[in-house]
């Protein structure tokens, strides 16, 4: 069938109106980012003229941060908090959501509802609580208490994803292994999770991000010790005005590495949430 003039150019006119409008979406959400960017390198007296997209760039924000506030020292407490916490919350999830998945017993569906129900707290509902407890056992401004409020959410989020990926494993599978004199344990490590590898990818990316954007819990449980990378923004609000040079470049670098990550394991997140959707 020969298509005419007249339909050839009807599919081109549609797909410049989705390329425009794809291009216009884009822009919609990156450019706040750009804008952040733009002001971080520019001086206090460009950055109050929002209309000056022409201008010298200077370091000096992100000097001023780096060598007076010592923002790395914030990077070091952020990784070590997020890389244990994730850790942790994969080991302990994983288990629990094994047992969720493969295992019968009363009021089950009961039990996994409240567990998630603890991710559906919002923070500053129960932060006042924590910091009460934490005053009580002398552990505020330490990265062990944010480590132990991080648990409380990432754990129900690892149950809630790692036990659909488990449930879509066939239990043949689990079968056939114990019948070659594999133990429970041996089934898990050996044949569960590597089967499982997508999902505990995907779960493990979504529990880094959701550590290392977290803000209350590190705002109201540290003061100098342990504090994170998303909090160092608050030191920039002082009486004598908002740093905003300052700020802008602390959200530069702040925002780096989640940007950075995601992109590098973009094409295991997809593989992750799209595990198991296809049933043959």
């Amino acid at each position: 069938m020969v298509r005419g003039p007249r339909s050839v150019g009807k599919r081109t006119l549609i797909k410049s109106g989705k390329f425009i409008a794809f291009v216009v979406i884009c822009l919609f959400f990156v450019t706040p980012y750009l804008w952040m960017v733009l002001i971080s390198f520019k001086d206090r007296v460009d950055i109050f003229d929002p209309g000056k997209l022409i201008f010298t760039p200077i370091l000096t924000n992100y000097q001023n941060i780096i060598y007076t506030d010592r923002i790395f020292n914030l990077f070091i407490n952020s990784a070590v908090i997020v890389t244990v916490s994730t850790l942790v919350s994969l080991i302990i999830g994983s288990f629990a959501a094994y047992g969720f998945a493969r295992f019968n017993w009363k009021k089950r569906e009961n039990l996994a509802f409240f567990i998630l129900s603890q991710r559906m707290l919002p923070a500053i509902a129960i932060v006042i609580p924590y910091f009460l407890m934490a005053l009580f056992l002398r552990m505020l401004d330490t990265r062990l208490v944010l480590i132990i409020c991080y648990l409380l959410f990432n754990i129900p989020f690892t149950i809630l994803m790692m036990r659909g990926f488990f449930e879509d494993i066939p239990i043949d599978i689990e079968e056939a292994g114990k019948m070659d004199g594999c133990n429970g344990l041996q089934v898990l490590g050996r044949i569960i999770l590597p089967l499982s590898l997508p999902g505990l990818t995907a779960t493990a990316i979504f529990c880094i991000i959701a550590s290392w954007n977290e803000f209350i819990f590190a705002l109201f449980l540290t003061s100098f010790n342990a504090r994170t990378v998303p909090t160092s923004v608050t030191a920039f609000l002082t009486v004598s005005g908002t740093k905003w040079g300052e700020m802008a470049a602390t959200g530069v670098l702040a925002s780096l590495p989640v940007i950075i990550f995601g992109i590098i394991v973009q094409k295991y997140m997809i593989r992750g949430l799209t595990f198991g959707a296809v049933k043959g």
